[in-house]
């Protein structure tokens, strides 16, 4: 049995499959995107989903023979990351696993662990590929001045597209009157307070505000409409900034695949595969990021890629 965790914006996802690569078990829980509530909820987190998929799949954790853990962050705190390693020692009772970032889940999931670029959009954007012994990764610097083409990202466009509607700064478009209604207002400044007041400008409830922005898009708003195809742009410059630090043979087409929320957003995916322009070999994912975390254990049980 091999577990994959992958641990996204919103919430955490345990697969456990078998040695065919067969789903045997899965659970989900909590975020443990730890960076704003702290590294004590890690472990918790991770013993009641490692518990969930073993009881499911009649197994204990000592008869998980490798497991990977998709940790948001890992490797952007530098006194964390040994911290991080250690705690699923504490869950399973051994060491047959290892931690990295959530991103490798996308990646090996998407594109079946083989070489190529994953991109990540859901509540933050990264991107993340190899190419035989190089591995690379771009984008995924924060919500604050980073995540281009996220949820986050997508949605924090969305309310500054809404407050210039509010004050005339842009034609009144049905983006308007989605937030209002999505978020309950009886006037247009009130939004300052669910955000900021209320929500304590909490990343994950903004976040969820880019379905607001898709809907008004779908709707006719020009602006959400701009907002979801620079999105796609943005997305498409870190699989260029890849491909070039990857040094892949560019007389092939790259493989390249894409998960997380945003690309459901019709209109995001389309300029992301317009921005490509041709030069990749963009695929549908094969696997959602949990399973292909669990692969990716498999993979390392069998010692490094050769």
């Amino acid at each position: 049995m091999y577990l994959g965790v992958d641990g996204g914006g919103t919430k955490t996802a345990f697969c456990l499959v078998d040695e065919d690569g067969t789903i045997v078990a899965s659970a989900r829980t909590a975020s443990i995107y730890y960076l704003m509530s702290g590294l004590e909820i890690v472990e918790p987190l991770l013993a009641q989903g490692v518990a969930e998929v073993c009881a499911s799949a009649g197994i204990e954790a000592n008869d998980i023979a490798y497991a990977f853990f998709g940790i948001p962050c890992y490797g952007e705190v530098l006194p964390d990351v040994p911290k991080l390693d250690a705690l699923p020692r504490n869950v399973l009772g051994h060491d047959r696993y290892r931690c990295g970032n959530d991103m490798i889940c996308g990646w090996a999931g998407s594109l079946g662990a083989a070489d190529g670029i994953n991109v990540v959009a859901g509540t933050g954007s990264i991107a993340y590929g190899e190419n035989g012994e190089l591995t690379s990764r771009a984008g995924g610097w924060g919500e604050l001045f980073g995540d281009e083409g996220s949820a986050h990202w997508v949605a924090i466009r969305g309310l500054n597209a809404f407050s210039r509607m509010g004050d005339g700064r842009l034609p009144r478009g049905p983006l308007a009157d989605i937030l209002r209604a999505r978020l309950d207002l009886t006037d247009d400044l009130e939004i300052v307070d669910v955000v900021l007041n209320r929500w304590q400008g909490d990343r994950a409830q903004i976040a969820a505000l880019s379905t607001a922005v898709s809907e008004a898009a779908e709707a006719g708003d020009t602006a959400s409409a701009e907002i979801l195809r620079d999105a796609g742009r943005e997305l498409a410059d870190m699989v260029d900034a890849e491909a070039r630090v990857l040094k892949f043979d560019t007389r092939q087409l790259i493989p390249v695949s894409y998960s997380g929320g945003m690309f459901t957003s019709p209109l995001l995916l389309a300029a992301f595969r317009q921005a490509l322009d041709g030069r990749y070999d963009l695929r549908e994912p094969l696997f959602p990021p949990d399973h292909g975390a669990a692969l990716y254990a498999a993979r390392l049980s069998n010692g490094p890629r050769t």
